[in-house]
C-alpha cells in the first residue's frame, strides 16, 4: 500500500498487510468498545478499586483520585465512555490514527496503575504476566497503528473525497501536486475494505443487545423475585422481598433531622464481626460487602423506609459515591474515636466534610475516656459537633460511663446506648466472654428513663444472639427512641416488617418517647 495520502491502489506486496492492519484496528477496537459498555450498562462499577490497590510510582496520585468522591465520578465517566468512543473510531475508521493515540494514553496509564513487575501477580488476574502483560501488548499494537501507512476506513474514503472536491476546485482530474494519479472512482476492493468496519459495528450492536437484552430480561424476573438480594442460591430460600414489605419504617425527628426508628449499623460492612472464636468471619463479611453489595444494602433500606447508617467513617467514602451516583440518599450518623485528642477532633472533621449528619463519641471510646478521666475530650467533641451545626452524641457500652457523663453535666443531643436483655444461651456460658454488651439491662432501662434526650440503642440483638422480633421489643419497650441494627441485604425487608409490628403493637412502655 502506498504511503501518500492520496493512493488508494494496494501495496505492491499484496493486500495481505492491509487485511491484517485492518482487523488489527477493528479488533482492538472492539475490545474497547465492549470494556466500555460493560461498564456503562453496570451501574455498580467504579474505578475505585483499581486506583486504591495501584502501587507503583504514581501510586498517590490514583489514591488522591480514588479517595475523591466528585474526582473519582469523573474519573469513571471519562474511563468508560473513553474506553467506547475509542473502540467506535477504530473500528470505523474514524480518526484512526488520533483514537488509537489516546488508546496508547489509557493503556499507558493502566500499566503505570499495575505494571507487571517483579511481585506476584494480582490473585484475580487472568494470566501470568512478567513486564509484558496485555496492556502493553495492546498498547503496542495501538502505536503501530498510529505511525502504520494509512490503512482502509473511513478516514480513506474521506480523505479521497476531501482530495477530489479539491482537484475539482483546481479544474484538474487528479491530484494537482507530485503527479499522481488517482482513478476517477474507488475500485470496489477498495470500498469494501474502507467500509469493512460499518457491518463489524453493527455486529457489535447486536452483539451486545442480545448478551444485555437477554440478561436484562433475566435480572428482571430475578428481581421481581428477590430486588436487591443477590447470590447463586438465593432462590432455594425464602427470604422475604420488597413485595413482602408490609409498610415503610417509621421516622422521627433527632433535633432538625428526621430519620427512621431502625437505622443500619455499619459493622458488618466494615468487616468488624463479633464472632468469638470464628477467626474467619470477619474477613468473610467484608468479602461478601463488595461495593455493588453495599449499594444494593441502601437501596433496599430506602425502599423500606430505613434513611440513616450508623458508622465508623472509614465507609464515608462508600456512602459518597452512593450519593454521587444519584443512588440515594441514606444519612450517615458517624462514631468517632481516637487515641488522642487532636486525632478524635480530626475524625470529627473528617466525617462532617464527607456530609455526616450527627457525630458522637463513640461507645467503646467513651467507655476508654470515662474510665481514664478524660472528659475534657468528649467535651471538646460535644463542642466541635455542635459548632458545625449536627446534633452531638454520647455512646456507651457501660451504664457507668451515661452516668459519669450525666455527672459532669453533658447533655448531648442525644445518647448511643447498648440495650439487651441476657435471656439467651451464650450469655450464660462462661465467665468470661465478649458476646454480652449491655452489662446491666435493668439498671440501664432505670437510668435511661431518667434522661431526656433522645436514645439510640444498639447491640440490640446481642451480635445475632437474640431473635430480631424479641430484641425490637424488647428495645422499643424499654425506653429507645431508635435502634441501631447491623444487617445482611436479604434481612433488611424482614426486619422492616418486624419493627413496624412492634411499634404498633401495645408495647406498655413507661419512658417518653423523646422523637
Amino acid at each position: 500500500m502506498s504511503q501518500r495520502s492520496g493512493n488508494l491502489t494496494a501495496s505492491p506486496h499484496g493486500s495481505l498487510p492491509l487485511i491484517l492492519l485492518t482487523l488489527l484496528r477493528i479488533g482492538v477496537g472492539w475490545h474497547f468498545a465492549y470494556e466500555g459498555v460493560a461498564k456503562l450498562l453496570n451501574p455498580q462499577w467504579s474505578a475505585a478499586g483499581y486506583l486504591q490497590s495501584a502501587n507503583w510510582v504514581a501510586a498517590d496520585l490514583f489514591h488522591s483520585l480514588a479517595a475523591n468522591p466528585k474526582l473519582l465520578y469523573i474519573v469513571d465517566k471519562l474511563n468508560a465512555w473513553g474506553l467506547l468512543l475509542i473502540g467506535i473510531a477504530l473500528m470505523a475508521g474514524i480518526l484512526t490514527r488520533l483514537s488509537a493515540s489516546f488508546g496508547v494514553l489509557l493503556l499507558g496509564l493502566y500499566y503505570l496503575a499495575h505494571p507487571a513487575l517483579f511481585g506476584p501477580s494480582a490473585p484475580n488476574a487472568e494470566g501470568s504476566y512478567l513486564i509484558v502483560n496485555k496492556n502493553i501488548v495492546e498498547l503496542l499494537a495501538l502505536a503501530f497503528i498510529v505511525v502504520a501507512p494509512r490503512s482502509c476506513g473511513i478516514d480513506c474514503i474521506i480523505r479521497w473525497i476531501v482530495e477530489r472536491w479539491r482537484s475539482a476546485r483546481r479544474g484538474r482530474s487528479g491530484p494537482a501536486d507530485r503527479g499522481e494519479t488517482m482513478d476517477s472512482a474507488l475500485s470496489r476492493r477498495q470500498v469494501i475494505a474502507s467500509l469493512a468496519g460499518l457491518p463489524v459495528i453493527g455486529g457489535f450492536t447486536w452483539a451486545v443487545l442480545k448478551k444485555h437484552g437477554y440478561r436484562s430480561h433475566e435480572e428482571k424476573q430475578l428481581n421481581g423475585r428477590i430486588d436487591a438480594v443477590s447470590s447463586p442460591s438465593m432462590k432455594a430460600f425464602s427470604f422475604e422481598t420488597l413485595d413482602d414489605l408490609k409498610s415503610k419504617v417509621p421516622s422521627a425527628k433527632l433535633g432538625e433531622l428526621d430519620l427512621s426508628r431502625m437505622m443500619l449499623g455499619g459493622n458488618l460492612m466494615n468487616g468488624f464481626a463479633h464472632a468469638r472464636d470464628l477467626i474467619y468471619v470477619s474477613k468473610l463479611i467484608k468479602a461478601y460487602h463488595q461495593d455493588g453489595k453495599i449499594f444494593e444494602t441502601f437501596r433496599l433500606a430506602e425502599a423500606c423506609g430505613i434513611n440513616a447508617i450508623i458508622t465508623n467513617p472509614i465507609l464515608a467514602p462508600m456512602i459518597s459515591a452512593y450519593w454521587n451516583r444519584g443512588m440515594g440518599k441514606i444519612k450517615f450518623l458517624a462514631q468517632c474515636k481516637a487515641k488522642t485528642e487532636k486525632e478524635l477532633l480530626d475524625t470529627i472533621r473528617y466525617s462532617i466534610d464527607q456530609g455526616a449528619c450527627a457525630a458522637y463519641v463513640q461507645g467503646a471510646a467513651a467507655d476508654e475516656y470515662v474510665a481514664q478521666g478524660k472528659f475534657d475530650w468528649i467535651a471538646s467533641a460535644l463542642e466541635l459537633i455542635r459548632k458545625n451545626g449536627i446534633p452531638a452524641g454520647i455512646g456507651g457500652h457501660y451504664l457507668k460511663t451515661i452516668s459519669a457523663c450525666v455527672d459532669q453535666g453533658f447533655k448531648p443531643d442525644f445518647w448511643m446506648k447498648t440495650l439487651h436483655h441476657h435471656d439467651y444461651w451464650s450469655a450464660k456460658a462462661a465467665e468470661e466472654h465478649d458476646n454480652v454488651f449491655c452489662d446491666s439491662p435493668q439498671e440501664t432501662i432505670a437510668c435511661m428513663e431518667k434522661l431526656p434526650q433522645p436514645w439510640i440503642a444498639f447491640k440490640v440483638l446481642a451480635a445475632g444472639s437474640i431473635h430480631p422480633k424479641d430484641g425490637f421489643h424488647y428495645a422499643f419497650r424499654h425506653g429507645a427512641d431508635f435502634i441501631c441494627v447491623g444487617m445482611y441485604d436479604f434481612q433488611v425487608v424482614e426486619n422492616s416488617n418486624l419493627v413496624t409490628s412492634v411499634l404498633k403493637s401495645k408495647l406498655d412502655r413507661k419512658r417518653s418517647w423523646c422523637a
